[in-house]
């Protein structure tokens, strides 16, 4: 999406001296080369510094996994990212036993999305916050390869104009709304182009409550967001449609510090799930619904 993504993006001149001024602190030593920070070195992956349950992670031993809170579903569930339920959580555990690092050994810590995807040092080996893999954020930190490929949705209040949307024409008079910083705004200032300015939330129960209350028509955030929110939180909404996936791909990515020497691990694990069919698996558990939804053009 999504609802709660704002865009750590800072300019250019500012994320090189917030580098520069934080090198010294980073927990984890620089990568040697550009292709492991990009997380896509083949070679790197099986290398020493790979070895299963003997990574340079933050404790000895153990794998420290960083969201944020509340952590919703259906990524997650009852807000308990330990629990293994949902499918970022799913991942996550999957990730790590594929890193050597079963169940018991993996802990978990608060990461609010705006500190986790700005510049500095983090507290968490990697975190899983369906943050969108973007040029603007590499300036900042690492990510994996990604471990889901999203589509943005429109959800509306059920006898509005814009729940009888058919195409996206027909949202461009409606009243819109998003979360501030999302790749979900910019759906809404790119692909559907309203007449009228969109508004903006700070946060995620916000852009619902307007919703509830009428003082917006309908929202964009990621499809499976919007089954959940119109089945659990807002039944008084529908969901309208998707939208075609952009030329690049938008995909969700795990986000790691800035030149970690685990990005390239940590990629080649997700590389591995997808290739043995788990990401298809646990997407169909826990995202199910999110193919259903028509496609508007």
């Amino acid at each position: 999406m999504s609802l709660r993504k704002p865009s750590a993006v800072l300019p250019l001149a500012a994320l090189v001296v917030a580098a520069a001024a934080l090198t010294g602190c980073a927990p984890q030593d620089a990568k040697s080369d550009g292709a492991a920070a990009s997380g896509a070195s083949g070679s790197a992956r099986t290398a020493a510094g790979c070895a299963p349950g003997a990574l340079a992670t933050r404790t000895a031993g153990k794998l420290t996994i960083g969201t944020d809170k509340p952590a919703y579903d259906p990524w997650f569930s009852g807000d308990e990212p330990a629990n293994g339920k949902g499918f970022e959580s799913a991942v996550a555990y999957a990730v790590a036993e594929k890193l050597g690092y079963p169940k018991d050994k993996v802990g978990w810590v608060v990461a609010p999305f705006g500190k986790a995807t700005a510049p500095g040092a983090k507290d968490f080996d990697f975190d899983i916050n369906q943050v969108s893999i973007s040029d603007e954020r590499r300036q900042a930190v690492d990510f994996s390869s990604g471990y889901y490929s999203v589509r943005q949705a429109v959800i509306a209040l059920k006898g509005s104009k814009a729940a009888g949307a058919k195409s996206i024409a027909d949202l461009k008079d409606a009243k819109l709304g998003a979360q501030i910083g999302s790749t979900s705004l910019d759906t809404i200032t790119n692909a559907i182009k309203p007449s009228g300015q969109p508004a903006v939330f700070d946060s995620n129960d916000l852009a619902k409550a307007a919703l509830k209350n009428g003082q917006v028509e309908a929202l964009v955030v990621d499809l499976p967001t919007a089954f959940y929110i119109t089945g659990a939180e807002v039944p008084e909404a529908q969901v309208v449609g998707q939208f075609e996936s952009a030329a690049q791909g938008e995909q969700f990515g795990l986000v790691l510090d800035k030149g970690s020497r685990l990005t390239s691990c940590v990629s080649g694990a997700v590389d591995a799930l997808r290739a043995d069919g788990t990401l298809e698996k646990l997407e169909k558990q826990w995202l199910s619904d999110a193919v259903s939804a028509p496609v508007l053009k």
